[in-house]
């Protein structure tokens, strides 16, 4: 129903000024297969509904593909105007002087109502400084779950667990039954920073790296390493299956049913409704009682989408015009239903559930639950530096604990020291 109010919407403003020429702006994404057919229908129906702007839509790759083509273009003067960043990569360019512009600064120079508290709790802040301004616009925007084979824990006889206590108790039942019990696809996100932001646990210094980038990681702390020792013993003992570092491979493990339960993205809900040949369900991120804050709400993973300066005050008019498009309830509605990513504003959220949506799939509803749990100091996000490169050493330190190459302990040192001389470049690089 509202897929077709979008496009009538649609179909009526453009009706207005069709005889000036349409003022081009460009968007470089890194969204491909499904996904990138849903950005392409969104640019389509921007497009339609007024004649002012025609958005060009282009994928330039993977995530780190697009930045680094974003961050040549800009340093040639030519760059978009509007770029997808991930979440790693979110530092680089807000800390590149002048590269972008602030969403809501572009937002209110051009009369677009701009209120941060219209936005999910949980996505509010990760891309905002640490002033509360929101410098980039959030887009697909997920957050770790648990997917869980409804028949194997049957089978087994246990209730989906909420907790890592649940789980060691559920464990040997599941490999009872036949299966591996758990896997999940992306050590740094999901067992690193959530397990921070899930627990409440300061992540890194000067405010998690928010108010300066003269900052130090706090990765090395008990809490953390004696979570990883957990996950190597579950993995001795075959309750844990580790099939590398890449998405993919974990995820198919829960595909192929060898794994009872998988932890992946909220963003990957639609994907494994056509992928899955099995009854599945989704619940929230387990966590250790007694940790630290626990449970608090998670941090959004995904990307942002941000307005690069340098273009005309007719472009900008244009990217404000987009976002503005981008943030109602109806776009945001059509974006979640067909990605999995949460809606991220309030609007939108209470449309799919005023629409019946969350009846219907009530899975859909579990990560925009999980993101409006209680927050905590920790929880809304982290800034740092160089973050692409750190989580590059946390997988190769993960692989060397999982192989038993390494001890826990000694990978933890590891990843404090290269993970802090790494952050110490980023601030002598983009410090001055």
């Amino acid at each position: 129903m509202f897929r077709k109010t979008l496009m009538a919407a649609a179909a009526v403003f453009a009706l207005g000024n069709t005889a000036q020429a349409a003022t081009e702006i460009t968007w470089w994404h890194a969204m491909d297969g499904a996904l990138g057919g849903v950005v392409d229908q969104i640019t389509a129906d921007f497009n339609a509904s007024q004649s002012e702007y025609h958005l060009v839509a282009v994928n330039k790759g993977g995530y780190e593909d697009t930045m680094t083509a974003g961050i040549a273009a800009f340093r040639a003067k030519n760059q978009p105007n509007i770029i997808q960043i991930f979440d790693a990569g979110a530092a680089t360019i807000i800390n590149a002087k002048g590269a972008v512009k602030p969403v809501q600064d572009l937002l209110e120079e051009n009369n677009v109502k701009f209120d941060i508290n219209d936005y999910i709790p949980g996505v509010r802040y990760f891309y905002a400084d640490s002033d509360g301004k929101m410098i980039g616009m959030p887009f697909n925007s997920s957050t770790p779950l648990l997917y869980y084979n409804k028949e194997a824990l049957a089978k087994a006889g246990v209730d989906v667990p909420k907790t890592w206590e649940e789980f060691e108790a559920a464990a040997p039942k599941l490999k009872e039954a036949g299966y591996t019990a758990l896997a999940q696809s992306h050590s740094p996100w999901i067992f690193f920073e959530n397990f921070m932001s899930r627990h409440n646990l300061q992540m890194a210094t000067a405010n998690n790296g928010y108010d300066s980038t003269d900052v130090k990681i706090l990765y090395n702390n008990d809490a953390l390493k004696d979570h990883w020792q957990h996950v190597k013993d579950w993995k001795d003992a075959g309750y844990y299956g580790y099939y590398g570092r890449a998405w993919g491979a974990n995820q198919d493990a829960f595909v192929q049913q060898q794994v009872a339960m998988w932890i992946g993205s909220s963003g990957s809900f639609g994907g494994l409704r056509k992928s899955a040949q099995f009854d599945f369900g989704t619940s929230t991120l387990p966590y250790w009682k007694g940790v630290g804050d626990a449970p608090k709400s998670t941090f959004i993973g995904g990307a942002s989408l941000f307005a690069f300066s340098g273009h005309s005050a007719e472009q900008d008019a244009g990217v404000a015009a987009f976002f503005q498009f981008l943030t109602k309830p109806e776009t945001q509605y059509y974006w979640h239903k067909e990605t999995g990513y949460v809606p991220i504003t309030n609007a939108a959220y209470e449309l799919a559930k005023k629409d019946g949506y969350y009846k219907e799939s009530p899975d859909a509803e579990v990560g925009i639950l999980q993101l409006s749990e209680e927050g905590g100091e920790w929880t809304k996000g982290y800034r740092l530096g160089f973050y692409v490169q750190i989580r590059e050493v946390i997988y190769r330190e993960v692989d060397k604990i999982m192989n038993g190459e390494e001890t826990v302990d000694a990978a933890f040192n590891t990843i404090e020291e290269e993970a802090n001389g790494l952050l110490k470049r980023f601030n002598d690089t983009y410090s001055n």
